[in-house]
């Protein structure tokens, strides 16, 4: 093998013009995936780095912003699940008549508003007639007054009340 070394000045020269090459491949890659402000003028590749490592750094920023809302928001569906899922009460409700008229009060989850139409077909299935109903909601809890008419007897504010315990409580 012979010590050439005008042999070795041109790999050299090769190997430096491969670089060369693959460098102004990246920076074209990195320059077309960052965002560029609307500028007239060319970028050198200094300033194209430096535009290039800000949006990087702004993109972690996002990404951490996004990370911490994301688990807050996991937090408070984690905490949503567990209050709904410990926190559930049984409906409550309490009869009180004054003469032919009839007021039930009736206190349930806002979720669970079919029981304000079950409890107004218990009582129409019993034969009662609803003159007024409304409701108020505090929380997450709805309280629903029902007067209707029924009979002056006793028995039949008690067959309604075990009427709607059955119904409401099994």
């Amino acid at each position: 093998m012979e010590n050439n070394p005008s042999s070795a000045r041109g790999d050299r020269k090769l190997i430096e013009r491969n670089r060369r090459n693959q460098m102004k491949a990246l920076f074209t890659e990195l320059n077309s995936v960052v965002p560029h402000q609307s500028s007239r003028e060319a970028t050198s590749r200094p300033d194209q780095i430096g535009e290039a490592t800000n949006y990087v750094k702004s993109l972690q920023i996002k990404l951490e912003k996004m990370k911490e809302k994301r688990n807050n928001l996991i937090e408070i569906e984690r905490s949503e699940n567990g209050s709904m899922n410990k926190g559930l009460k049984s409906p409550q409700f309490k009869i009180q008549q004054m003469g032919s008229v009839l007021e039930i009060v009736l206190v349930s989850e806002l979720d669970c508003l079919f029981m304000f139409t079950e409890t107004i077909r218990v009582l129409q299935e019993e034969g009662s007639d609803v003159v007024n109903a409304s409701y108020t909601v505090v929380g997450n809890e709805v309280f629903h007054t029902i007067h209707c008419k029924v009979g002056e007897s006793a028995d039949e504010t008690l067959r309604i009340s075990d009427k709607l315990k059955k119904f409401l409580y099994h």
